[in-house]
């Protein structure tokens, strides 16, 4: 699980715009903030990581990386960040609830599942550590979504945007990139993105999102 979908997708199509201090949450071997750091190149990137395994090779990469200079990692969990300042963009590609998808009752054990006090504490962490213009940006099963779009208002935090990720056209939607911010705008800015453009065969928009980090494209 060095490089999946998910993370490469979320750090190709987040808006890093004006994203001068930028925190990626449960890095894992740090492809999204490497990945980051290549997009925002005015940017600093931190990313956080609890798994002690993970950690070392995430430090490795970043040492090996020509933006090491401007790569941070912190082995801990994000909840023990001693920080000054603030964020203009905090990510995440949490790996929690998968499972659940394929639980008839899905929702009822999502609402139970004790995990969700990572959201909760995830979305109270952003609230506190943002900039006022910042934003968090998660990829999410799409139950999970609606879920924590919920969840966050409760911290005064807003979906403004949404990118709506299917496998194929047509398709039912598997994933959401979810955009948070501190401004409660009228209407979600939502975008679709398809994967495949047939069995096997990548979709233009897929090639063009990652051909500046994959050799393959």
């Amino acid at each position: 699980m060095k490089i999946n979908t998910d993370g490469v997708l979320l750090a190709s199509l987040v808006d890093t715009s004006d994203a001068k201090r930028i925190l990626d949450v449960g890095t894992g071997t740090g492809v999204i903030a490497l990945m980051l750091a290549q997009r925002a190149i005015d940017s600093r990137v931190e990313a956080v990581e609890i798994d002690a395994l993970a950690a070392e090779m995430a430090s490795r990469n970043f040492s090996n990386s020509i933006f090491q200079d401007r790569l941070t990692l912190h082995a801990t969990a994000f909840q023990q960040l001693e920080i000054s300042g603030h964020y203009d963009l905090i990510v995440s590609n949490p790996p929690f609830y998968t499972d659940s998808l394929h639980n008839p009752d899905a929702r009822k054990k999502l609402a139970r599942h004790t995990d969700l006090n990572f959201f909760k504490e995830l979305l109270q962490f952003a609230s506190s550590y943002l900039t006022a213009q910042g934003k968090l940006v998660l990829i999410l099963p799409t139950l999970l979504a609606e879920t924590i779009i919920t969840m966050a208002i409760e911290h005064n935090l807003y979906c403004t945007a949404e990118i709506q990720i299917s496998s194929f056209a047509g398709d039912p939607v598997i994933r959401k990139i979810v955009t948070f911010g501190r401004i409660h705008t009228i209407g979600i800015d939502q975008h679709k993105f398809v994967i495949y453009q047939s069995k096997g065969i990548y979709s233009e928009s897929y090639k063009g999102a990652l051909a500046p980090y994959f050799l393959a494209f």
